[in-house]
């Protein structure tokens, strides 16, 4: 049999059409495979490689790379061949996924670690900013800082669109969303499916201090007026925000079995933060859960709607706005205004700050950052206690 030469244009228009690809050998067990269907076809890149441990041949397509002359197109061909077999040698896998299936898969993961709340935030993400997106058809082992970069730029400006007010996004918001995808990204080279980050580990790098330091701040007296002018479901998880430092996804996620009324505990499972953990409660707290799970299945809701069902993001935001303008507070006061409110009353009470994060459910540093401040003159009153 004639050895074929593809690296020779020549040769290759030389060649009969055929479904079965012509392969050249690369290295023992590694061969590029061109296969032409018709005379007028530029033909299509194969690279096909022999996996010993499995017993079985892989092959790849390449592509026809028919926007470069034909001179070009063997060395290219090659060239990609050559990063998937070096992908594969260094224990990467052979399936085939674009960015959008990756980010898919990763939402599925996470309903073991993070629950179905956090799953779907993630799914709505990647709805609005992957699947429609050209990033999201690029094959994994092809995708590139530039693709990463081009999308960056399409979030970043994309302007937002609420009750009918158009917004330009924030940097904290592009930060979300970001994280998202990078998120999902890792999960792919942690199950091997790429061999490095070097796509998007630059390129994904969040907008530093994007969040800055919390400053609108509720009193006592505005969250009550708050309660007293929301809807009577929405009241009761305020009055859950105002009980409790949580996040309100994680207070969203509390079911009633989470809540133990004889030990006057709450189980709060893995969060934003991570683990899981156990809060002891105070009387106050404990009055108010026992009301909320009243004659409700441990599976259900501790803090639900009143057709039964959970709260989710695009629940409680209307609501508490609704809330907020009944009861004349500043229009930018949020759920997670509430967090704050609540952290701060800690802070400001003299509860140590590695309390707090553990309360919070996040890192000291992060609490540091945001709340040591309000420490300062504590720290300045105890000073003027050391002088003699």
């Amino acid at each position: 049999m004639a050895k074929i030469e593809l690296h020779k244009v020549a040769a290759r228009d030389k060649l009969a059409p055929r479904r079965d690809p012509y392969f050249q050998r690369l290295e023992a067990g590694q061969y590029l495979g061109f296969r032409k269907m018709t005379p007028d076809s530029p033909g299509s890149w194969l690279v096909r490689y022999r996996d010993t441990t499995a017993g079985k041949q892989v092959s790849r397509p390449l592509g026809t790379f028919d926007s470069v002359p034909p001179s070009q197109r063997f060395d290219m061909a090659k060239k990609a061949a050559v990063q998937w077999l070096t992908h594969l040698e260094r224990g990467g896998s052979a399936e085939v996924q674009t960015v959008a299936q990756a980010c898919r898969a990763y939402a599925d993961h996470i309903v073991g670690t993070g629950g179905e709340i956090k799953a779907d935030d993630m799914r709505a993400r990647y709805r609005r900013w992957i699947d429609d997106d050209p990033l999201g058809l690029i094959d994994l082992d092809k995708l590139k800082r530039e693709h990463i970069r081009a999308w960056r730029k399409r979030l970043e400006s994309t302007p937002i669109t609420t009750k009918g007010e158009t917004r330009q996004r924030s940097a904290s918001a592009n930060n979300r969303d970001m994280t998202a995808l990078r998120a999902a990204l890792n999960h792919v080279l942690a199950e091997g499916l790429v061999s490095s980050d070097f796509a998007w580990a630059e390129p994904l790098k969040p907008v530093t201090n994007a969040d800055g330091r919390r400053t609108l701040y509720l009193s006592r007296k505005e969250r009550r007026e708050l309660i007293v002018q929301a809807l009577p479901d929405m009241a009761l998880f305020i009055r859950g925000m105002c009980a409790l430092p949580l996040r309100p996804g994680a207070l969203a996620a509390l079911t009633a079995g989470d809540f133990s009324r004889s030990h006057g505990t709450l189980r709060i499972g893995s969060d934003k933060a991570g683990a899981g953990r156990t809060i002891k409660l105070p009387a106050a707290a404990v009055a108010l859960l026992v009301e909320c799970s009243r004659d409700k299945l441990p599976t259900a809701p501790l803090f639900c709607r009143a057709d039964g069902a959970a709260w989710d993001k695009n629940g409680w935001k209307g609501p508490i706005k609704d809330a907020v303008r009944a009861a004349g507070l500043d229009e930018s006061a949020s759920a997670y205004t509430l967090r704050h409110s609540t952290i701060t009353d800690l802070v400001t009470g003299g509860l140590d700050l590695a309390s707090v994060a553990t309360l919070a459910g996040t890192s000291v540093p992060m609490i540091a950052k945001h709340y040591a401040h309000l420490q300062h003159d504590r720290a300045a009153d105890a000073l003027a206690g050391l002088a003699l």
